[in-house]
């Protein structure tokens, strides 16, 4: 029900906007690329309308607009609306779910910082773990042991993100390192922000976020298993791809600060192969016990959400409509403060 004009706008987002994603992809079959390529480009202009512009509140808020009359079946005369939208109706997509994205690009917005490690759970959960989620509806996969490990990838993938991009972050303004692990390390938040500097503290800290990854890594392999077969090549190459940005990290020193980590074409592609001959070997090798284990508490709602296909929600939940009013009344106080600034100054 997708477009052609619609699906050849979103992978072309794809394949500008992101380079690991779009390599994966390759190797996932026609009838759940397509699909994904959508999914990422909704999620990609989601996050770039938000991380791109100044007044991030009203990003927010235009944002929930959308997915409301994309969940109408009324979207937004714009390629990746009218595809998200055709997507919805497909596949039955939880509301709860892209709804769970944009809480965490609302926490963005309202400058929220993780005070632990579970608080950075929880916005991994969101901004990513969201869309494993989805990804699995898109494969027709509900399982909830599958679901768990899916949402145990994203939460690797975006530590890595997080550790491979402390320097840029904060040079943005942005820290995502749990401040309870900056305080054992002797930094601090408000002087590290100011004045981003490599230390041996700094590498402590980016090694235990790889650690933590590294052993998320390991749980959500065991659910690939579990997904439909010709799936699993794509989502190897995901896990792989993400994980290898993680040891560029690590060959850099853990310096996320003097240069950015990258992988490059050949290692991309040497992953590639590697994935299909370990999509292969998991139909003969016996599968982990891992894969009951219970998923993370902090993404266990994105869990219920996708394997309990509750009635299809219409309006926003509670902490996001809480979430929604705290933005819209940020923006009025913006708003004002832009007005007020030439009256002062006359």
């Amino acid at each position: 029900m997708i477009a052609e004009a619609d699906m050849r706008h979103c992978a072309e987002a794809i394949r500008h906007g992101s380079l690991s994603f779009h390599a994966a992809s390759r190797l996932l079959p026609q009838r759940v690329r397509d699909p994904a390529l959508v999914l990422y480009a909704f999620c990609r202009l989601a996050d770039d309308a938000v991380d791109l512009q100044d007044a991030k509140e009203d990003a927010v808020l235009r944002l929930s607009q959308r997915l409301d009359l994309a969940y109408a079946g009324t979207p937004l005369d714009a390629p990746a609306d009218r595809a998200f939208a055709a997507l919805i109706e497909s596949f039955d997509m939880p509301r709860a779910l892209p709804e769970a994205l944009l809480e965490g690009l609302a926490w963005d917005a309202l400058g929220r910082r993780p005070q632990t490690l579970s608080d950075l759970h929880a916005y991994s959960a969101r901004v990513a773990s969201a869309v494993g989620a989805m990804m699995c509806v898109l494969m027709g996969v509900r399982d909830r042991d599958a679901l768990a490990r899916a949402c145990d990838l994203g939460v690797a993938m975006q530590l890595t993100n997080i550790a491979r991009d402390v320097g840029e972050d904060a040079r943005e303004g942005r820290l995502y390192l749990p401040a309870d692990w900056m305080d054992e390390a002797g930094l601090c938040p408000k002087a590290f922000l100011a004045d981003p500097q490599m230390s041996p503290a700094l590498a402590g800290l980016v090694r235990r976020l790889l650690r933590e990854a590294g052993h998320l890594y390991a749980r959500a392999e065991t659910g690939i298993a579990a997904l439909p077969l010709p799936c699993r090549p794509g989502i190897y190459a995901a896990r792989h791809v993400y994980a290898g940005i993680g040891g560029a990290v690590r060959r850099n020193g853990f310096d996320p600060i003097s240069t950015r980590a990258r992988t490059g074409k050949g290692r991309k592609l040497g992953w590639l192969a590697l994935s299909t001959l370990r999509a292969g070997a998991s139909t003969v090798l016996p599968r982990s016990a891992l894969i009951h284990a219970p998923a993370l508490s902090e993404t266990a709602f994105l869990v219920d959400a996708a394997a309990d296909r509750p009635a299809e929600a219409t309006d926003w939940s509670d902490q996001m409509l809480d979430m929604l009013a705290r933005l819209k009344a940020r923006d009025i106080d913006r708003r004002a403060a832009l007005i007020a600034a030439p009256a002062r100054a006359s």
